[in-house]
């Protein structure tokens, strides 16, 4: 019989209300050892903490998180806070010694992630990991078993993205993640970059070196009262990195940028290699492309995926899958793992890899001073 987790949500913007959405369709998967419940929502907005009433096992609506840390009966938390509250309560809940899932990218520079990473490696028993869900669809697990599998060969080179178009218009409002004393001078690296670095990372792909290509595109905007506000951050960020590998170095590309046109949404991994390759985006949901090779042509072909990601659903698997089945296979993975019944099955990020992101992110800020490529220290 699966054992009941009882999670409190801090944070009830979009990712808070997916996770009341995963949470709800929890049976749609086929065999899981850990049944969730939401049980409390800490929100200062009156107005969010309402939307949660719908939610019949929310018990508890707070203002101050410190009650739920304080609360026995909450098992798990979900910290789904801009990254300048990322340091201060992460560690409160780390002092409490409540496991949870917290959003990217643990802390607003390096020197928190360093600071967080500690506390929480100073824990023994203590289970903690970062929300990246992207990686769990079917078509990127995919492509990662044969990059892991070493079916592609030497490997040439390999890129990653994630692309927005959220913020081509320049009448759109600002807000807090175009603002550095909220979401830090890495800017769109914080938002995006642990999506494009969560694979590459879990592969070994650890660059030592990286070049950057840092753009504020939108450098003021409206402000909601009639005025405009500075933009500080970054828009679009582009990192051409070194990775070294069994034979020689190879390149990693990894774009992070909310100034895509042409985009909504897309993430994005390929990689080649001297006996082939593979890619996937999210804007063909079904479909991942491999390259194969013969004595005589070079073929890419496409493979047709369906709808099964790391942990089995009723859905049919002939059916696409999309955003919302990538977070329930997020909490799938993580739940499991934390209930130590994860196996060989593909896992969240931990706070090394968000640790790792952090510093690679730190050298694309000297890079784009100095105007030349960066060691990643700590690689």
């Amino acid at each position: 019989m699966a054992t009941e987790v009882r999670i409190g949500l801090i944070g009830g913007g979009l990712m808070g209300r997916e996770l009341a959405a995963a949470v709800g369709r929890w049976a749609a998967l086929e065999a899981h050892p850990v049944r969730p419940r939401l049980v409390g929502v800490c929100d200062t907005n009156p107005d969010v903490l309402a939307w949660f009433e719908r939610i019949e096992t929310v018990r508890l609506r707070v203002a101050d998180y410190r009650e739920l840390l304080a609360d026995d009966a909450v098992d798990v938390l979900y910290i789904a806070l801009p990254h300048h509250l990322h340091e201060q309560v992460y560690a409160d809940a780390v002092e409490a010694g409540k496991d949870f899932l917290g959003e990217k990218p643990f802390g607003i520079d390096l020197a928190a992630a360093e600071r967080l990473v500690a506390a929480i490696e100073a824990r023994p028993g203590l289970f903690v990991r970062c929300s990246s869900e992207m990686p769990f669809f079917p078509g990127a697990q995919l492509a990662f078993q044969l990059i892991r599998s070493g079916a592609l060969g030497q490997v040439i080179e390999g890129q990653s993205s994630f692309l927005h178009s959220s913020d081509l218009d320049p009448a759109k409002p600002v807000n807090w993640k175009r603002q550095a004393a909220f979401c830090g001078a890495i800017g769109v690296m914080g938002d995006l970059g642990m999506h494009v670095a969560h694979l590459p990372l879990r592969l070994g792909w650890a660059p030592g070196r990286v070049y950057a290509v840092l753009q504020d595109l939108v450098r003021q905007r409206p402000d909601g009262r009639g005025g405009m506000a500075a933009c500080d951050t970054i828009d679009n960020a582009t990192l051409h990195c070194a990775v070294a590998g069994a034979d020689q170095s190879f390149p990693l590309t990894l774009e992070t940028k909310r100034i895509a046109p042409g985009e909504m949404n897309t993430w994005r991994l390929r990689a080649t290699g001297m006996r082939g390759g593979v890619e996937f985006s999210t804007r063909y949901p079904k479909t991942v492309l491999r390259f194969v090779l013969d004595e005589r042509r070079q073929a890419w072909q496409h493979l047709e995926v369906g709808s099964q990601s790391v942990f089995p659903t009723v859905t049919g698997g002939i059916f696409e899958f999309g955003f919302s089945d990538a977070v329930l296979q997020m909490w799938a993975a993580y739940l499991a793992e934390r209930a130590g019944a994860l196996g060989d099955r593909f896992g969240c990020a931990t706070p090394r890899e968000a640790l790792a992101s952090h510093r690679l992110f730190d050298a694309a800020l000297r890079s784009a001073k100095s105007q030349r490529a960066e060691p990643v220290v700590g690689v």
